[in-house]
């Protein structure tokens, strides 16, 4: 039997998953390596880690799964976005790799857009704003800040393609994590040469890029004997995090979409054509699939918010979840349900990290509007989950004000296991919610289908082979009538809080 091998590079550690032409897993790993904070806001890792990660990962799933190293047709690989690697002319690290939520380089954003002539035309060139977590501001506060490391630099790769390279030994990224770097022409699928001339960044420095399930290169004998795959092994492009995971829930047709409430929250949707917000209040960025594109909205504090809440207001829960042998966020459901729909006229706003989608605003910050003696835990609580739902409301706007419209939404992340939030999101959201089987494995299976797909002869077709989904609920008219003047303050607040949150900022 063909099996197929997918690795994600992830945050807080790298996950290997091995599955057969079907879709079903025969093994997955995790291994985890450190997160590196040297100062406050700033986050990196050793890339060294990854390798060393992936080599335990991919060795544990082929002896839990007893399958032989030759029935591994082809490897796909996914990871983290924005993280900068820098190689010097032999290919060693120069630096320990910046990462997608280091905040470091807020100034080099302002260099970004004066240097390519205008927020205006910076996101004509790459679709997007300067942010502090895409790779080209990273690139500049090290060039602006650490000059003897730059002046050494080469290579430019992004996490998921320094393991690549240490793999195959090849100089390679697939256009969908090239897009989050601000140096990639998303319309036209290739490197912008006007921005790479603006921001001085030589283009010898950017990898060769590929469409998702090109293969790019193959297992190096150094790679088998230290991960136990075969010499020669194909490996595809891949794709970044949230590209490879929609494809892991078969998200590859207009009308597909998914909504995850992680840490952060995401809404994503697949779309044919480019298609961008002209205010940079949603990320455009290629697909993986060739020749598309996804839109995709940001909620900063998601999941965040009710672990907050979980951790500084909900002892007495925590205390009874553990009591009972329960899981905690299983109690806090509990107690949400006992209020109504709207918390008892209780809105939050979860901006306890700034917002991304719709205002893009760090400055932003979490709200309790309508607070009074009479609110219980379990008012609080429903409260920051329909502050979240809203949020993502927001972004389902944002999508929709650009002509990308989904017919449904899958539901992924920790959130979308609570029956309750997924109610929420289907009745607030006005769209119907899904489940599929495949996304608690996350982004490494999406990257397994990706590896599957020349063998289908698509991804369209691997994904109808290896993936499914199931109809979790459908609006209900009268739920939905009672969230909109809910959603209708929500949305309110912002524009009447947004100076003052700039004037909490200078005190103190």
């Amino acid at each position: 039997m063909a099996y197929f091998l997918g690795i994600d590079v992830g945050t807080s550690g790298l996950k290997s998953v091995l599955t057969d032409e079907r879709g079903r897993v025969a093994a997955a790993k995790t291994v985890e390596y450190p997160l590196y904070q040297p100062k406050n806001g700033w986050a990196e890792q050793d890339p060294e880690d990854w390798v060393s990660a992936a080599a335990q990962s991919i060795r544990g799933v082929l002896e839990v799964s007893g399958v032989p190293a030759e029935d591994v047709v082809s490897v796909g690989l996914t990871g983290q976005m924005h993280g900068l690697v820098l190689l010097d002319g032999h290919d060693r690290v120069l630096r320990r790799a910046i990462l997608w939520c280091d905040g470091r380089s807020a100034a080099e954003c302002g260099e970004i857009t004066e240097r390519a002539g205008g927020r205006k035309r910076l996101i004509e060139l790459c679709a997007n704003p300067a942010i502090a977590g895409f790779t080209a501001s990273k690139a500049l506060w090290v060039r602006n800040n650490e000059p003897e490391i730059w002046s050494r630099a080469v290579r430019m790769l992004l996490p998921k393609d320094y393991l690549r390279l240490r793999l195959c030994g090849v100089y390679a990224s697939d256009v969908s994590d090239a897009s989050g770097m601000q140096l990639f022409d998303v319309a036209h699928r290739r490197w912008s040469d006007e921005l790479c001339r603006a921001l001085d960044i030589p283009m010898s420095m950017l990898p060769e890029v590929y469409e998702s399930p090109e293969v790019c290169g193959k297992i190096t004998a150094e790679a088998a004997a230290l991960t136990g795959l075969k010499v020669g092994t194909p490996v595809v492009a891949g794709a970044g995090d949230n590209a490879a995971s929609a494809v892991g829930m078969g998200v590859v047709h207009d009308g597909d979409a998914f909504v995850s409430i992680g840490s952060s929250g995401v809404v994503f949707a697949h779309t044919s054509e480019p298609r961008f917000d002209a205010d940079g209040r949603a990320h455009t960025f290629c697909c993986a699939v060739p020749g598309k594109w996804h839109m995709m909205g940001v909620t900063q504090g998601a999941g965040l918010s009710l672990k907050w809440f979980r951790d500084t207001l909900a002892g007495d829960l925590r205390a009874r979840a553990e009591r009972e042998g329960r899981n905690v966020y299983a109690v806090i459901d509990e107690e949400a349900e006992r209020s109504p729909i709207g918390s008892n006229r209780l809105v939050f706003l979860p901006y306890l990290m700034g917002e991304r989608t719709p205002h893009l605003d760090p400055s932003a910050r979490g709200v309790f509007f309508g607070l009074s003696a009479s609110h219980t835990l379990g008012d609080l609580a429903r409260a920051v989950m329909e502050g979240v739902t809203f949020s993502l409301r927001d972004c389902l706007e944002v999508l929709g004000d650009a002509g990308v419209r989904p017919t449904s939404l899958i539901a992924c992340g920790g959130g979308g296991t609570s029956a309750l939030w997924r109610d929420m999101l289907c009745s607030a959201l006005e769209t119907p919610i899904d489940l599929s089987p495949s996304a608690a494995e996350g982004a490494a299976f999406g990257a397994a289908v990706l590896a599957a797909a020349e063998s289908f002869g698509s991804v369209e077709s691997a994904c109808a082979a290896m993936t499914s989904r199931e109809r979790a609920c459908a609006p209900d008219a009268q739920k939905s009538a009672a969230y909109r003047p809910v959603y209708g303050i929500y949305r309110s607040l912002y524009p009447v809080l947004r100076e003052n949150y700039t004037n909490l900022e200078s005190i103190g």
